[in-house]
């Protein structure tokens, strides 16, 4: 696909992406079939060592750029700074967009208050996918009531959106520590510039919960990195944060199996299965 020009709101997407290979292609399909073209679509390789860089050059609509500063706020800054569209999209490299994303972001930010929003996202490759996304959308409007009423939102990576001229006023007050999250980082600068975050059930996407098949430690060290950035930066809803990462950490040993027992074949939870394949967590991160 070609991309024409897009009808209302410019939407440039963004994506991130350290050996992606497996997962960017489904990626960049979904983005193929969108019912509202983006303007553009910019693939940020950050360092990859695998067939990442290919795969992104295997569609004709992609422009491709490098980061070798490795960590994702690295490339992040790197796609939205090169990104010309009025609001900029912001996915991982297994973000499956709904076909009406684009429309719907456009929708949204026709409304001038809007500085950034978040969305809601479905899991795939995983046993139960139901329990995960009633989960997942019970702790996400809990968050967004609870720190909304402080003056303070969230962003998640997966499925968001930055108003260009947002993103310009807040880009030299980014933190780009590496134990931090940098989708957290943003939303937190942009709260203290009392720029709006929404949360916003329209723009869906579907993702793999890939960090559920990490070990114990770097499992925990990816929910708690949360709590971290709202702690360095003193911010109120800190409190909000760590009742999250702590029903995270309880959970995880449910979460990992689900995960792990999902065989691909049969769509199916097995413990026969979970107990006998090798899972491959999502590279973190937070890795050093």
């Amino acid at each position: 696909m070609i991309l024409s020009r897009s009808i209302g709101l410019r939407v440039s997407l963004v994506i991130p992406a350290y050996n992606e290979e497996a997962n960017l292609a489904d990626c960049l399909h979904a983005i193929s079939k969108q019912t509202v073209t983006p303007f553009e679509v910019i693939v940020v390789d950050n360092n990859s060592t695998d067939n990442t860089v290919a795969v992104a050059r295997s569609y004709p609509f992609v422009k491709l750029m490098r980061e070798r500063r490795q960590g994702v706020a690295y490339a992040r800054d790197r796609g939205f700074n090169a990104a010309r569209g009025d609001i900029i999209g912001r996915l991982d490299a297994d973000s499956h967009l709904a076909s009406d994303w684009v429309a719907q972001v456009q929708q949204l930010f026709a409304d001038l208050s809007v500085d950034a929003a978040t969305g809601i996202v479905g899991y795939r490759d995983v046993s139960f996918p139901a329990v995960f996304n009633s989960g997942d959308r019970i702790v996400r409007d809990y968050l967004a009531k609870r720190m909304d009423a402080v003056g303070e939102q969230f962003l998640f990576g997966a499925n968001m959106a930055v108003r260009r001229t947002s993103w310009l006023a807040v880009r030299n007050r980014v933190c780009h520590e590496r134990r931090l999250h940098e989708d957290m980082d943003l939303a937190v600068h942009m709260s203290q510039l009392n720029q709006k975050i929404v949360l916003a059930h329209r723009m869906w996407a579907t993702i793999s919960p890939r960090q559920a098949g990490a070990a114990p430690r770097p499992y925990l060290r990816y929910v708690w990195s949360n709590a971290e950035v709202f702690k360095v930066h003193e911010m109120q809803s800190l409190t909000y944060i760590r009742r999250m990462a702590v029903v995270m950490s309880v959970l995880y040993l449910p979460i990992h199996m689900l995960y792990r027992g999902y065989n691909p074949s049969s769509q199916r939870f097995s413990i026969s299965y979970a107990m006998q394949h090798t899972v491959r967590a999502r590279t973190s991160p937070l890795a050093d």
